[in-house]
């Protein structure tokens, strides 16, 4: 075939009358015909006579209805041939087909020698310079052989002036047909690279012409495709595994480099890579491994929540499969409720938020569950000291649909009876949860998804109460792809969250106290790959709260407790969306983002109106007007514009920079300093305002030693308004008019932070450090509404210094250490100084808000890791993880409390949570 046609081009280029188009009309209709119908309905009509590959015209399976009235054969043609991958010549009454390319007039000068161009990448493929199979064939620096056919992509127009094309696919093993991720694709010769995503696709943007791709990984054979673009276009590619024996198998890269990514303060978790961190009683914990990390920090040992970049608790949207967990943790924080066999993977954004995500304004932890195995039955677990897991995945249709089953729970409570505090060593806690995953994979245009979550904690701190709480959630997702460039998601979501207090004694005054927080969202989201240069996204999303704040119910029928039922809250939040990944050029990227929302507080609802110029308090109520069922009772909204740039200074090294506009419309009431079960949620309304913040970051990354090492320094600073806070004794829990307790001030918060992370080799691991403040400022006209004079003060999570250090020492292929080190300013705190009377009554007088701090937190994990024998036929592989946690034995204060002796003297006592080392051993199996 290429001497057929490189004999018919120097042939041609002697003719003169090369691509004269006839003047003959014709008048012709097709209706739902083929294309080879077509054209021997044209040749049956007509003088001409077509020449072409039969097997070129059955694979453009086209259906053509089209009326041409006295149509030259051009215009005919040039109609029927636009959607196929034809081009076409006329040479007096014959027409010739050629396929992708088309035919030219003259050869470049060099074609009848032996040596290539000197510069492949003149290879353009325009009409000044056309590519020619005998130039392929001598491009010996191409690597083009007999093993890396050329493969076209698109047709080759003379007139286009487009020079850049995108080029996407999904590789997968060619034995089993499931996608690879990871897997490196470099075009040579040319500064173009990117990896597969966790389900195997991948996107280019190539030149115009001749582009060699070659596609990499340790544990796949490399393969060479030599491919030809003229349009955007999707190359699918099968690869197959090595068989020969490797000395080590590492994956090197995990997505795209953190220096190509415009996203700034992105943290993704290697699911896999964590089981070799050593955390409390063995517990692979995808959200403890996260705060190892810069900016992301906890307020102590044992504490539930997490405090990202000087932002509160709630502030942080953790959303599991698009549904939001509302309380993410077991065991009084000790365990994540995110189960890690079940878990895909795992992105925190904490610096630039992608316009899609809302409703908060420190972070977003983005997390996906596996889909089960479409092939065959598999699964994973372990056996550990406090916990057992199990997660299998089955195939329903094999190759198409599968589900995944995971479920974890705890059968022990000796972990209590190491703990320093008596009323602890006496209670009891347990733990279960489980999670249900569907996917289909409809056909090459639709897949579908659906999630049940369930969790459940149980715990008696003392003997006449029974503290419970779970979490329940389920999301629906369906994917639909309209072309290879324009691609949909439509999600639902329900989430709820709630508690419950069994307070049973012998006497009249048993109750039952309650709380419940469900949520329910509809999600359209689109992404619209338009050019080399512009990648959009948009979309629109609506979500309904209801919340019952609590009710207390007395159990016994002689009661004298009066039943206490707080009024509903009920809201509406919506949003539009729209970004644009806008590439300026190969160094300069921008992720442009606009967001909107708008906030409805909706009824039936009871609402008092105070006194203006007055504070909130029950004698300045002036009147109260009711709201009937979803009345707007009051609305809030507006922009949240999102900006983020990346710049390549080199290859391996970049700059980045983003301003963040947040809002949020949901808060979390709580007393403690930390986190707790019992915290209850509030809804901004009429005398509530929705919080908001502005973020701006900068940062530096570099790769060194063939991206062997990362190296990132980000800085950052957000300003804070509408904070959530409390007056000193407020009564939070079944209070009526619970705004007459709040305070809602301003923050601030800056810091600098520092990772090196090392992939590769027999050490590997990761150095964080960070230091950073938070602070907050509640100032009023009123001096029961003023904290510390109207000052800023530290928040009850401001750590200066936050240094942690994750390493792994690998001896052999089996065998492995692992240390986890961490140390953080101790967290503030408010002391009593002294005592003063005051109407003849003696009271203790109290240090400004959070003045001192508790000491310094210091800790030091260690674990040995055992890897089963490596052979394939085998029933499970199995992992052993032997660890230590507080090695050092170090009595970490949790908190201070203060207790009067009789002498009348005020001493401070310090809790801990684990004072010993406390030793684990964990089994781990696949199957």
């Amino acid at each position: 075939m290429k001497k057929t046609i490189l004999a018919l081009i120097i042939l041609l280029s002697f003719n003169l009358s090369f691509a004269q188009d006839s003047k003959e009309k014709l008048t012709i209709s097709f209706k739902d015909q083929n294309l080879l119908t077509a054209l021997k309905a044209i040749e049956s009509s007509t003088s001409y006579k077509f020449y072409f590959d039969p097997t070129w015209v059955e694979a453009n399976k086209i259906l053509i209805s089209e009326n041409f009235n006295n149509a030259t054969i051009d215009e005919i043609l040039n109609k029927l041939l636009a959607k196929t991958d034809l081009n076409y010549v006329v040479l007096k009454n014959k027409i010739i087909l050629t396929l992708n390319n088309t035919i030219h007039e003259n050869l470049p000068g060099n074609f009848f020698t032996d040596s290539p161009p000197e510069n492949v990448n003149d290879q353009n493929g325009d009409s000044e310079n056309p590519i020619f199979y005998k130039q392929l064939d001598t491009l010996n620096n191409y690597s083009v052989t007999k093993k890396a056919a050329v493969v076209f992509i698109g047709k080759e127009n003379k007139d286009a002036t487009k020079k850049n094309f995108t080029l996407t696919g999904t590789i997968k093993n060619e034995e089993t047909g499931k996608p690879e991720p990871n897997i490196f694709l470099k075009v040579k010769n040319k500064n173009i690279s990117t990896s597969t995503d966790l389900d195997g696709h991948y996107s280019l943007q190539l030149p115009r012409g001749v582009n060699v791709i070659e596609i990499k990984s340790l544990s796949h054979k490399e393969i060479t495709k030599t491919v030809i673009v003229y349009d955007n276009g999707n190359l699918d590619i099968d690869i197959n595994e090595k068989s020969n024996q490797l000395d080590e198998v590492v994956i090197k890269k995990k997505g795209q480099k953190t220096t190509e990514t415009v996203i700034s303060g992105l943290v993704s978790i290697d699911i896999e890579g964590m089981k070799n961190v050593p955390l409390i009683l063995g517990e692979r914990d995808i959200l403890k491994v996260a705060t190892t990390f810069p900016g992301i920090k906890t307020t102590g040992e044992g504490s539930a929540g997490f405090n990202v970049r000087g932002g509160k608790e709630d502030q942080n949207l953790i959303l599991l499969d698009n549904a939001v967990l509302y309380n993410p943790q077991h065991f009084l924080g000790f365990f994540s409720a995110i189960n890690p066999y079940t878990a895909k993977k795992a992105d925190i954004y904490k610096g630039s938020i992608p316009a899609d995500f809302g409703g908060r304004l420190s972070s977003v932890f983005d997390i996906t569950t596996k889909n089960g195995n479409p092939e065959k039955f598999s699964g994973e677990g372990a056996i550990g000291p406090v916990t057992s897991n199990l997660s299998f995945g089955l195939p329903i249709q094999k190759n198409k649909s599968s589900i995944l089953f995971g479920a974890r729970a705890t059968y022990s409570d000796w972990i209590l009876k190491t703990l320093d505090d008596e009323n602890l060593k006496n209670s009891q806690a347990g733990f279960y949860d489980g999670i249900l995953k569907y996917n289909n994979a409809i056909n090459k245009n639709n897949n579908l998804e659906a999630t049940i979550y369930y969790s459940h904690d149980r715990f008696s701190i003392s003997s006449d109460s029974v503290y419970k709480y779970s979490n329940r959630l389920a999301s629906v997702k369906w994917d639909h792809t309209f072309s290879k460039r324009h691609k949909s998601a439509l999600l639902f979501t329900n989430s709820e969250y709630k508690f419950n207090i069994d307070y049973n004694t012998d006497d009249i005054n048993s109750f039952d106290f309650g709380y419940k927080i469900n949520e329910s969202q509809l999600q359209l989201k689109f992404n619209y790959a338009f050019n080399e240069k512009h990648n959009f996204s948009y979309g629109i999303a609506s979500k309904l709260y209801n919340i019952s704040p609590g009710y207390q119910h007395p159990t016994n029928p002689n009661a004298t407790l009066v039943p206490t039922d707080i009024a509903k809250e009920k809201a509406l939040e919506s949003a539009v969306y729209f970004g644009d990944n806008y590439k300026l050029s190969e160094k300069l990227l921008v992720d442009l983002g606009l967001r909107y929302s708008f906030y409805a507080s909706l009824g039936e609802a009871d609402v008092n109106f105070y006194q203006e110029g007055l504070p909130l308090n029950d004698a300045t109520v002036t009147r109260t007007e009711h709201y009937g069922k979803n009345e707007v009772v009051k609305t809030y909204g507006g922009l949240e514009p999102r900006v983020a740039a990346r710049y390549f200074f080199a290859e391996d090294f970049s700059i980045k920079a983003s301003y963040d506009m947040t809002r949020q419309y949901i808060h979390l009431l709580s007393s403690n300093v930390t986190q707790s079960p019992t915290d209850t949620w509030k809804l901004s309304d009429a005398n509530v305002k929705p919080q908001s913040a502005q973020q701006v970051s900068l940062g530096l990354y570099k790769n060194l030693k063939d991206e062997e090492y990362e190296l990132s320094l980000e800085g950052y600073y957000k300003r804070s308004k509408n904070i959530l806070d409390y007056k000193v004794g407020a009564q939070l829990l079944l209070n009526e008019n619970v705004e007459t307790e709040l305070l809602q001030g301003e923050g601030k918060a800056y810091g600098i932070e520092f990772l090196v992370k090392k992939q590769v080799g027999k050490l590997n691991g990761w150095i964080g450090y960070t230091y950073s403040r938070s602070l907050i400022k509640l100032d009023s006209q009123f001096n029961e509404e003023k904290v510390n004079g109207g000052k800023y003060f530290a928040s009850n999570f401001d750590k200066p210094h936050d240094f942690s250090a994750v390493l792994n020492y690998k001896f052999t292929k089996r065998y492995s250490f692992s240390t986890n080190f961490l140390y953080q300013t101790g967290r503030p705190i408010t002391f009593p100084i002294g005592t003063y009377n005051y109407g003849g009554a003696e009271y203790t007088l109290y240090s400004d808000r959070n003045k001192y701090r508790i000491p310094d937190y210091i800790r030091l994990d260690i674990g040995i890791n055992i890897e089963g024998n490596h052979k394939i036929k085998k029933l499970a592989h199995s992992f052993w993880n032997i660890s230590v946690f507080n090695v050092l034995g170090r009595n970490n204060p949790y908190s201070i409390y203060f207790v009067t002796d009789p002498s009348g003297k005020v001493k401070g006592y310090k809790t801990s949570i684990f004072s010993i080392p406390v030793p684990s051993i964990t089994y781990n199996f696949k199957f």
